[in-house]
């Protein structure tokens, strides 16, 4: 049995009491004593910072850099400058997702991709069987730098604290900057996982990450694990590859354009050019897919959970992605947030596409069919800088 990897704040993580397991590789904290609920809580109240040091980190340099990317990842590569960040997929020939990563260009001449964990050998892998087509310098760089996400309303505050009131980034939705914060230097991205209007991804040399980790926790900020990671992802209905991309609970390929997030990811521009999959991904977009990834919430009281069988009409038309029980503050009439918390039944489902959000499913949970529905979102972003939850109206 193989050991487990283990990113630079490990040993952070046992000290505060976090409960570890076994995460696509990694011994990662799931939560910390407080639990997930009170995590999910703060974060979007307060300030949350998460671990994300065991992402792959794979560096792109050299003359044929661009012809490379534009050719193994579905976002037009030319439309970024330094500065900014773009999300993309690793497209697969049949038209899945190999995984769906971030490309940031920090600065001329050098690209910087972000993938999954539990991803990244097999990433790397599959990447490397095109390099020696392209005069590419392709380094695995995931040991070298650290991640630390800082997500939620007071982050900004926080890091400015850590600056000297020098702005992060830009405004802007995938921003990058360089910065210095109390003499450290770190690459900053306005990108998270969490859906918070407010929030950061930091990049920084791997023998500084316990140092960053602790300043941020002393200026107020909450470690978080895996658990309420996914818990806000999923209110953000952000898809997490293993669940909303790859295999479906029957064993076949999730297509790409069967998640919404793919009209962000892939670019079809003439600029853009050939790439893997192109015109099985534009048949896709411009055909439909037989089945689509949508956001559900129960009507019915319990949890859903991954593989849980839907019906609709006595039939079946697909399968639970992700489901769990989620936390959220209450807001008044005013807009502000109080002190009063609620939790709802929520989560994705692939299902077959003729089903519309105004229908009523079955899910079968535990050989009981419970009632419910698609919705358009869970989660309000647009009103900084707090996420509000978007609720039923009917009681």
């Amino acid at each position: 049995m193989s050991e487990l990897k283990r990113t630079p704040l490990y040993d952070a993580h046992v000290a505060l009491g976090a409960t570890m397991v076994d995460f696509g590789g990694w011994e990662m904290p799931i939560q910390y004593p407080e639990g997930i609920i009170s995590e999910h809580l703060y974060d979007r109240k307060n300030c949350g910072i998460f671990d994300v040091s065991h992402m792959g980190r794979f560096i792109i340099e050299g003359k044929d850099r661009v012809k490379f990317l534009q050719r193994v990842l579905t976002s037009n590569v030319l439309s970024l400058v330094p500065g900014r960040a773009q999300y993309c997929i690793i497209p697969t020939s049949t038209g899945g997702a190999v995984d769906d990563a971030y490309l940031y260009m920090f600065e001329e001449d050098k690209y910087m991709l972000v993938v999954n964990a539990s991803n990244a050998e097999k990433d790397k892998a599959y990447l490397a069987k095109f390099l020696p087509e392209y005069d590419v310098i392709f380094t695995d760089a995931s040991e070298i730098l650290s991640s630390i996400a800082v997500q939620g309303p007071e982050s900004e505050k926080i890091l400015k604290i850590l600056s000297g009131g020098l702005e992060i980034t830009g405004d802007k939705k995938n921003d990058l900057r360089e910065i210095t914060l109390e003499g450290k230097t770190v690459r900053a991205s306005k990108t998270g996982y969490t859906g918070d209007p407010i929030g950061w991804e930091l990049f920084i040399d791997s023998k500084d990450a316990v140092w960053l980790w602790n300043r941020l926790i002393e200026l107020g900020a909450k470690p978080t694990g895996l658990g309420a990671r996914d818990t806000l992802r999923l209110e953000a209905s952000l898809p997490l590859y293993g669940h909303e991309m790859g295999l479906d609970a029957a064993g076949n390929e999730i297509p790409v354009f069967a998640v919404s997030l793919a009209k962000f990811a892939v670019s079809f521009d003439e600029e853009k050019g050939d790439f893997i999959a192109r015109d099985i991904l534009l048949a896709q977009k411009e055909n439909g897919t037989e089945k689509r990834i949508m956001p559900i919430r129960l009507i019915d009281r319990g949890v859903m959970r991954a593989g849980m069988d839907i019906y609709f009409e006595g039939r079946h038309v697909g399968w639970v992605t992700s489901g769990t029980m989620v936390p959220y503050y209450e807001f008044d009439k005013d807009g502000n947030i109080t002190e009063n918390t609620g939790k709802r039944s929520i989560g994705f489902a692939y299902i077959d596409s003729d089903v519309t959000k105004k229908d009523i499913i079955e899910i079968d949970v535990r050989g009981r069919r419970l009632k419910a529905k698609g919705v358009i979102k869970h989660l309000n972003q647009s009103e900084p800088p707090y996420a509000k939850a978007v609720l039923p109206k009917e009681k």
